[in-house]
């Protein structure tokens, strides 16, 4: 019995990884090339990892590896990359003849043997622009690749584009690591205590920049073992109202009566509530004391 062996394929340099059989494949390694069937057609990848030990598979199985790429799938690969900046250029001269404004190429990609021609483009205000004429005439020019057009969103116009990032990075996030984007909301910029003045939070792409997720859930767990602002607490040098909150350091600033700002760590405050509780209970020992029903006993540890 052949011992199954999971190969993970990606097909860009920073892309999503998927799932193959590479059990008919001998001594396969990470980092060789393999050609496999997608339902993009035939495509080339690169093996980024090997699972010898696969979870159960997905409904229908895992898609076989069909063989390790040669030198001939690779400069076949090559030929086909370089008419993809032919393709954008006659795109986006057809798209200035049919009067279509607020459409960018951002890119081409033929399939490993030509067969299937995938163009993607973004547009302006982000809604559906009808290009079927355009698509017919990119079929006829590119025969007998299938052609097909595909919108993309802002950010993964960035991912192909790359760049340097709005923060001073050489390299995106988008375009070095992330395989995949995150919801991002204003909430996680809040919750960190980062500016939201626009040029802080917004990337490149025009959205919420992808690192605010990256310690978002620190900061929550955090927050919750800290007091919020304005709260009440006591410290070693008394009472105090919280002004400032260090959730990574779980570190608090506390504005005290005459002294001024100090600041604290979690194990050195206590909730003004429950000291008040403490006191409170410290002078009042029992309420049962005023109808007689205190079984509470004296200081003499006897019963009265």
């Amino acid at each position: 019995m052949i011992e199954q062996t999971i190969a993970g394929i990606r097909f860009s340099k920073v892309g999503k990884i998927y799932h193959f059989d590479a059990s008919k494949i001998s001594d396969l390694r990470i980092g060789e090339y393999v050609v496999v069937e997608t339902s993009r057609g035939w495509q080339l990848g690169h093996v980024a990892e090997l699972i010898p030990d696969p979870p159960p598979p997905p409904e229908g199985g895992w898609k076989p590896v069909d063989r390790r790429a040669n030198p001939r799938d690779l400069l076949m690969r090559q030929m086909w990359q370089n008419k993809e900046a032919e393709v954008l250029i006659n795109c986006s001269s057809r798209a200035k003849e049919l009067g279509l404004k607020g459409v960018k190429f951002i890119s081409a990609e033929f399939s490993f043997d030509g067969s299937r021609l995938t163009i993607f483009y973004n547009s302006e205000t982000e809604e559906k622009v009808d290009l079927k004429s355009l698509r017919s005439d990119m079929q006829r020019k590119n025969s007998p690749a299938q052609v097909e057009v595909r919108q993309i969103g802002p950010r993964d116009v960035a991912k192909l584009l790359g760049g340097m990032g709005a923060c001073g990075l050489e390299t995106r996030c988008c375009s070095r690591f992330l395989m995949e984007f995150s919801s991002i909301s204003i909430r996680m910029a809040k919750e960190q205590g980062i500016s939201l003045t626009p040029s802080e939070i917004t990337g490149m792409c025009g959205r919420l920049r992808c690192c605010l997720i990256y310690e978002y859930e620190q900061y929550v767990t955090a927050r919750q073992q800290l007091p919020k602002r304005n709260k009440r607490v006591i410290t070693p040098q008394g009472e105090g109202k919280v002004v400032d909150v260090i959730p990574l350091r779980e570190r608090v600033i506390v504005e005290l009566p005459e002294v001024g700002l100090r600041e604290f760590g979690k194990e050195e405050i206590k909730p003004w509530e429950e000291y008040e509780a403490l006191r409170q209970k410290a002078e009042n020992p029992c309420d049962n004391q005023e109808n007689g029903n205190c079984n509470c006993l004296p200081a003499n540890g006897k019963p009265g």
